[in-house]
């Protein structure tokens, strides 16, 4: 009779604590509506300020910079706090929909999103590293090794690693823009692009010998290409990280932004990034035409050739376009703050 006792005992229990979450989770719930309620407002005030003050022309400039940067300042601290969480967020991409339904990616904390972000900057390292010395291992067997010809096999292995690299980082991409990133949505243009022209390309039949070196001159000039995109990608990595912490200390930037990738510079690397840039984006164009060239000419006669050209030349144009509206965004904000400086000087 004594189990039966305490059976009795803990079957009440149970019920007293469901009641007791039942009660806190309905009493949270109303506050984390009025919560969600009062960050919207404010955020619409902020949003409506801005707007006024750059419709204000008799506004005088000093002041106008010195309130701008308030605002800017008060959108960072609403968006970097724990307030940020009862923000109205932006819809879940199709991407992340697609393979995990309509499920809820935006994390309730703070810590829990800045811990998505490090572990998306981490995933970045790692495969900006592979990206550098993977072709280069290709290159090399084959100029050693290989006689001149690449296997069929390795190629596509790293097609399918590139199928992967890409497909993580717009899974990772999407989730940070839920969780309040600004990643611009070229860049995630440019992954869907990559990935389709890796899934593409894992079905072109890697062409071997009579003439192998002419069949394979797309593939080698695509190898050499990611090569050079992975110099590209490590130097940002490291130099723009940093840039972003310093604006992130300043109040001009939140904490859950991250670094735009090929398409950018910061100001103190833009004469080491910009050459690299442009030239990683010329040479993706050169390589684009040239599979068009071979693809058209009859050389390799296949569809997947032409399309992964076509690809290729879509994502330098871009890729230059976002390029330069950043330079040029970067030039007003210099020139902005040199008549700041000038007016203060004079008063």
């Amino acid at each position: 009779m004594e189990v039966e006792e305490e059976v009795r005992r803990i079957v009440d229990q149970v019920k007293e604590l469901h009641d007791s979450a039942t009660s806190f989770v309905s009493a949270s719930s109303q506050e984390e509506l009025s919560l969600r309620q009062r960050s919207s407002v404010v955020d619409a005030s902020i949003r409506r300020l801005h707007s006024t003050l750059v419709s204000d022309k008799h506004l005088d400039p000093k002041l106008f910079d010195k309130l701008e940067e308030d605002l800017q300042r008060a959108r960072c601290l609403l968006a970097d706090g724990d307030t940020s969480s009862f923000l109205p967020f932006k819809p879940q991409g199709r991407f992340v929909r697609m393979f995990l339904g309509p499920v809820n990616v935006r994390a309730s904390r703070k810590d829990i999103q800045l811990k998505v972000k490090e572990e998306y900057n981490s995933y970045r390292d790692r495969t900006a590293l592979l990206f550098l010395v993977f072709p280069a291992i290709l290159l090399t067997l084959r100029s050693y090794v290989w006689y001149g010809c690449l296997p069929a096999f390795p190629v596509q292995l790293y097609e399918a690693w590139l199928l992967f690299l890409y497909a993580g980082l717009v899974m990772r991409e999407n989730i940070l823009r839920a969780n309040g990133s600004d990643i611009r949505s070229w860049w995630l243009y440019h992954h869907y692009c990559a990935m389709a022209m890796a899934l593409v390309s894992l079905t072109w039949e890697i062409k071997g010998q009579p003439n192998c070196v002419q069949k394979q001159k797309g593939v080698r000039l695509f190898l050499q290409w990611a090569m050079m995109q992975g110099v590209a990608m490590l130097l940002q990595n490291r130099y723009q990280r940093q840039r972003l912490y310093t604006r992130i200390a300043l109040g001009k930037a939140k904490r859950m932004d991250v670094v735009w990738g090929e398409t950018s510079g910061v100001d103190g690397q833009l004469w080491l990034l910009c050459p690299i840039l442009f030239t990683l984006q010329g040479f993706e164009a050169y390589v684009g035409l040239q599979l068009l060239r071979t693809a058209l000419t009859g050389v390799v006669a296949e569809w997947q050739v032409l399309i992964c050209g076509i690809l290729l030349v879509v994502m330098a144009i871009g890729n230059f376009i976002n390029t330069v509206e950043t330079l040029m965004v970067k030039s007003r904000f210099k020139a902005k703050m040199k008549r700041s400086k000038s007016k203060a000087e004079l008063d």
